[in-house]
């Protein structure tokens, strides 16, 4: 016992660094935040100097202008129809694709990369660029919004689709295999049954990242509540604009608390 100790005490386990890694890795981990910092122009000072302005700013949108909200409503229905739309088609778009990015399913290097890649380069790019793009090519409207969200959720829901895919049991898909079922066969009944329950908690997050980022869309004439909120903060009609605001609090929260009910319910479906 004392033995092991003893060698306790002067090494390390096999496995775990020594203090001087561990120092070492924390000094470049300061570096690093400090490298950062410079380059962001971290300035907590600079914010003590602005909280005054934030202030005021706050004290103009008080009270909020309650009579607003019947101008609120159709395009807070708007937002969440530009939400839903941009998830079903990012839905659409991503399921026929993300078998090609699972490295389990496609044993070609090729294919497996270019799918990756194109997954990279969709939820790469900010769904306000997209907006503007399809802005520019179809008009505005919701419509465009609608686009945005569906690339650039395709992006997002087809990298997580394929990694689900990736951690499922080999056994159902070998044994699949081995009685000659063929590719779309072990896919319907070897692969979506493992992973349904997953993707629809996904889908559902990605509604609400998109029910958020649709009343942003509205900012460069994509549709929706965002459009109402620029135009009260352009006319200086700040306590128009605490309004928009709270009405995008209300149903961010609804939206997250139906989907909570539904991820439960479905979860307990599946045990």
């Amino acid at each position: 016992m004392n033995i092991g100790s003893y060698k306790l005490l002067m090494a390390p386990p096999s496995g775990q660094m020594g203090w001087w890694p561990r120092i070492t890795t924390g000094v470049a981990a300061l570096g690093v935040l400090w490298w950062a910092a410079s380059g962001a122009q971290v300035s907590f000072g600079e914010l003590a100097k602005g909280l005054p302005w934030i202030g005021d700013f706050l004290g103009r949108m008080l009270p909020p202008n309650w009579a607003f909200i019947n101008k609120l409503i159709t395009p807070a229905i708007e937002t969440v129809q530009i939400a839903l739309w941009g998830t079903l088609l990012a839905v659409l778009l991503a399921v026929p694709v993300c078998f090609f990015a699972a490295r389990n399913l496609t044993p070609n290097v090729v294919v497996y990369q270019f799918t990756r890649q194109v997954f990279n380069v969709t939820r790469g790019i900010n769904e306000i660029i997209l907006a503007l793009i399809f802005v520019a090519a179809v008009g505005l409207g919701p419509f465009p919004g609608v686009l945005a969200l569906a690339v650039h959720g395709a992006g997002m829901l087809g990298k997580f689709f394929s990694e689900s895919i990736e951690e499922i049991d080999q056994g159902p898909i070998e044994a699949l295999r081995a009685t000659g079922a063929g590719p779309v066969q072990t896919i319907v009944f070897g692969v979506i049954p493992q992973v349904v329950t997953a993707w629809i908690a996904v889908v559902l997050y990605r509604f609400e990242t998109n029910l958020r980022q649709a009343t942003v869309l509205g900012m460069v004439g994509a549709g929706g509540i965002g459009f109402e909120l620029v135009g009260s903060m352009k006319l200086f009609q700040y306590q128009d604009t605490a309004t928009c605001i709270v009405v995008i609090i209300a149903m961010v929260m609804v939206a997250d608390y139906v989907s909570t009910r539904l991820r439960a319910w479905i979860q307990k479906g599946t045990r």
